[in-house]
C-alpha cells in the first residue's frame, strides 16, 4: 500500500512525517529547509510510493487565517502543479506545535533536544497532523 506524507510548512524549516506502508501510524521523517521542499519530495517519491500529501492548514483559534495561511495555499498550488497524480489535502493544524512539545516532554526529551535547530518539533508536529488525517479516514 502506498504511503501518505505530511508537511508542516514553515517559513524557514518544514517538518515532514510519513505513514507506515499500511497507513496505520504516522512517523516523524525529517526537518528540511523550506526552500528545498519540492526537490526533496521529488527525490523521495522516486524511492517511495506515496499516494497523498497532507498539508497542515494554519488557522487561529477563532478559525481566522494566520499569516502562514496564504503561504500554505501557495504551496498547495505548487504541489498540485508539480505532482498532479497525488491527492493533496489540507488538515487543520491548530494546537499541533503545543501537542508536539507535550509529546516530546512525555517521551523524556531534554530541553536542548526540543529546542534543537534541526527542528525536532517540526517533524513531530507533522506526525501529529498526519495521525489526525489517518484517524479521520
Amino acid at each position: 500500500m502506498p504511503r501518505v506524507i505530511a508537511i508542516d510548512l514553515g517559513t524557514k524549516r518544514t517538518g515532514l512525517a510519513v505513514t507506515d506502508p499500511l497507513q496505520m501510524l504516522a512517523n516523524p521523517l525529517e526537518t528540511i529547509e523550506t526552500s528545498t521542499l519540492l526537490e526533496y519530495l521529488k527525490k523521495y517519491f522516486e524511492r517511495e510510493e506515496v499516494e497523498a500529501i497532507v498539508l497542515g492548514y494554519p488557522r487561529k483559534l477563532n478559525g481566522e487565517e494566520t499569516e502562514m495561511t496564504p503561504k500554505v495555499f501557495a504551496m498547495k498550488e505548487k504541489l498540485e502543479a508539480t505532482f498532479p497524480e497525488k491527492k493533496i489535502e489540507l488538515i487543520d493544524e491548530r494546537f499541533t506545535s503545543k501537542m508536539a512539545m507535550q509529546s516530546m516532554i512525555a517521551m523524556g526529551s531534554k530541553k536542548k533536544d526540543r529546542k534543537e535547530k534541526s527542528g525536532n518539533l517540526d517533524k513531530v508536529s507533522a506526525a501529529i497532523i498526519l495521525q489526525s488525517y489517518l484517524d479521520r479516514k
